[in-house]
């Protein structure tokens, strides 16, 4: 597995938003507009999120961020790998690195909203892996039969 170096990302590279197009466009195949809850690019960028990238050497293999909904509690969005790298530990780098983050700023939980749909399972039992569990919907989310919802404490 490869030595991933996680960085804190301005959202400028052609490779990052290529990966971000990349989600967005399998999101929308895989869920209906209503219950697709990824940020945009413009969005990303906002003060209240902090968006980090992981390379293989000169190569884009995953990407997370994490947005403060609390003082105490975060939330994952944009977790992706990119195809390349799926099944190669750059989903769960980034992860990690997150959950690091969240308990550096006193997080006391951190949740997300996966989708439903069997295309999110892989994601799902990532998730699962790391102490996260269903939950039911959070911040401004409400319940849609194609999200789950998912929280662990710290």
């Amino acid at each position: 597995m490869p030595d991933y170096a996680i960085r804190e990302d301005d959202l400028t590279g052609e490779e990052v938003a290529a990966l971000l197009r990349l989600h967005l466009d399998e999101m929308h195949q895989w869920s209906p507009p209503e219950s697709v809850h990824a940020m945009p690019i413009e969005r990303l960028r906002s003060a209240d999120v902090t968006f980090y990238s992981a390379w293989d050497g000169p190569n884009l293999a995953a990407c997370g961020a994490i947005k403060q909904l609390a003082p105490d509690h975060g939330e994952l969005k944009s977790m992706r790998a990119h195809p390349d790298y799926r099944g190669r530990g750059a989903g769960k780098a980034v992860l990690a690195r997150l959950l690091d983050v969240a308990r550096e700023r006193g997080y006391r939980r951190v949740s997300l909203e996966t989708g439903a749909p069997d295309q999110f399972l892989p994601a799902r039992r990532l998730y699962e892996s790391h102490g996260f569990a269903e939950c039911g919907p959070f911040g401004d989310y409400a319940p849609d039969p194609f999200s789950l919802f998912m929280t662990r404490t710290l």
